[in-house]
């Protein structure tokens, strides 16, 4: 079966005003069904285009407390209640052990949502003020360790797959901070084997822009927690990267679907890495 081939269908067959209990209070107005089946067709087309659903049967959720990680839970789970994602999902937050963190806010919210969720603590926030020299950039360290806690838990709860709200931009703007800082044309995949062998590490987000997930929460009303180690910096690569796109859409709109395309459009021929094109292999024909 294609997927989306019958997404349009399938969005309509139920009315956007009611849904899973999250829904509960959302805006019933024009422009949010829009965003909200917009949102919706584009993680369908994720999970076709890279066969998201194959052997799947439990996720574990990662659940920050920002916008996009409620903005994956909330589109999962309405799939969920349509009938159209057949996996049981768990949602999980890795408290890092932050100061002034609110512990209370996501299994509060989660509870109350009626989510199974499991919260989970392990202080890599002293960790990372250890290792890395004051003014320097938190993230790579931060986002490895949290990412290794996230593959034992998925394991530990017997889950086929991590799933992380990662969307268009951060795909975009991890492309060109491999091309300029990294000598390399590598982004984020939509859909990664571990190293392992044993989880697969999936991205639904992976067609839907910032600017609309950003929408979706403020409309849904998610409670918010802003990330105090890494977001407290400033002059980060990855802010240079969303300030250049960011730019490059006010001056010709498109510009990063466009972008997008790209990477799912690669030509090893026309590139200069002989370990994806046989150049060698090529000759002219000779001609009588």
């Amino acid at each position: 079966m294609n997927i989306a081939a019958n997404i349009a269908d399938d969005l309509e067959a139920a009315d956007p005003g009611i849904g899973h209990a999250l829904f509960a209070d959302a805006p019933h107005s024009v422009s949010f069904n829009k965003l909200r089946k917009r949102l919706l067709r584009q993680v369908r087309q994720a999970f076709d285009d890279f066969d998201m659903l194959k052997g799947q049967k439990r996720w574990l959720i990662g659940i920050s407390g920002g916008k996009d990680s409620y903005g994956l839970l909330a589109l999962l789970l309405d799939l969920q209640w349509r009938g159209l994602l057949p996996v049981e999902l768990i949602a999980c937050n890795l408290d890092q052990g932050q100061p002034n963190f609110p512990k209370h806010v996501l299994p509060d919210y989660l509870t109350r949502i009626g989510v199974k969720h499991r919260i989970e603590y392990r202080d890599t926030y002293s960790i990372v003020k250890e290792k890395v020299p004051e003014g320097a950039t938190y993230c790579s360290l931060c986002s490895r360790l949290r990412r290794g806690n996230l593959y034992r838990i998925a394991r530990e709860e017997g889950c086929d797959a991590l799933v992380l709200g990662h969307h268009r931009e951060d795909i975009l703007e991890t492309f060109f901070m491999n091309f300029f800082h990294g000598g390399r044309m590598a982004a984020m995949p939509a859909k990664l084997l571990n190293d392992e062998g044993n989880l697969m590490v999936l991205r639904p987000l992976a067609y839907c822009a910032e600017d609309d997930m950003a929408k979706f929460a403020a409309a849904m009303q998610f409670p918010i927690i802003p990330c105090d180690l890494c977001g407290s910096q400033d002059g980060l690569q990855r802010n240079a990267m969303k300030d250049m796109l960011a730019d490059i859409e006010r001056r010709m709109p498109g510009r990063k679907d466009t972008m997008l395309r790209a990477l799912a459009h690669v030509n090893p021929s026309h590139l200069l890495d002989p370990k994806l094109f046989d150049f060698s292999a090529l000759s002219v024909t000779q001609t009588s």
